[in-house]
């Protein structure tokens, strides 16, 4: 692993935490230089401090919020020489709010979880995608779910937003055939993230019953996926994988360990 992404440099969006973070740490390992952005600024220029002492590469941190086209457009114009051949992007960011049903969820839980799960890739994919067609040379790995493949009840909107991921995904594989760039989207069931907590809304005992009963899968887990994706030789494109727990076979079918 170490320096097999050396002089490479990735966006991942989400990073402050969770999968996102656990990429930044698995490619910093390998050498690549880093465009790290979120929302919360703080966290991100304490990973990039960790990452630069640790592994000897380059960071830039944007604060962003992939749901606004103009903030995606401006991090993209502002940024430094050394960080504007982006070889790998990792649209990582995107949520999950509540579990109602689709006639009674509010419609501002719509509008958070589409814009940021849907206009939120378009906006990178948009904006990063023509420069790599321009060298002919990029991969782009969404963060997909379980829930891009099949629906659950309660999930109604999140699982629209990642079937709609799912449709990008495959889409844009076809409209990029003609170039030697890679479309892969990762697909996870079970990761103990932020994930839950921010489903139920800061709700820990909620959060943290959704893994109760089993050995979930971890951000790590998801980040090897999706280096295992990247690190593939150019003429190998992995399209989808879909990765669970041992204890889980589906969106809804979940073997749990009795509690004491």
């Amino acid at each position: 692993m170490p320096n097999e992404f050396k002089n490479k440099t990735v966006l991942i969006t989400g990073a402050s935490a969770g999968i996102g973070e656990a990429c930044a740490k698995i490619f910093a390992e390998a050498g690549a230089n880093l465009i790290l952005t979120a929302r919360r600024e703080d966290r991100l220029k304490e990973l990039a401090h960790s990452l630069e002492k640790a592994y000897s590469i380059k960071t830039h941190v944007v604060s962003l919020d992939v749901r606004l086209s103009q903030m995606v457009d401006e991090m993209i114009w502002g940024l430094p020489r050394a960080f504007r051949n982006i070889d790998l992007l990792i649209n990582n960011a995107g949520l999950v709010i509540g579990v109602e049903k689709a006639h009674e969820t509010p419609e501002s839980d719509v509008d958070t979880m589409f814009d940021t799960n849907v206009k939120g890739i378009l906006n990178l994919i948009r904006t990063i995608v023509p420069q790599m067609v321009s060298k002919n040379r990029g991969h782009v790995i969404n963060i997909s779910s379980i829930a891009g493949h099949e629906a659950y009840p309660g999930g109604s909107i999140y699982c629209g937003s990642k079937h709609a991921v799912d449709a990008i995904t495959k889409s844009l594989r076809m409209d990029l055939v003609d170039t030697d760039l890679r479309v892969t989207a990762i697909s996870p069931g079970l990761v103990d993230t932020e994930f839950s907590l921010v489903r139920f809304k800061g709700d820990q005992e909620k959060a943290s019953a959704v893994y109760r009963g089993l050995e979930a899968l971890i951000a790590e887990d998801i980040a090897e996926a999706v280096y295992f994706a990247a690190s593939r030789p150019p003429h190998v494109q992995i399209a989808d994988m879909i990765i669970f727990p041992t204890k889980q076979a589906s969106a809804t079918v979940i073997h749990r360990d009795r509690q004491n």
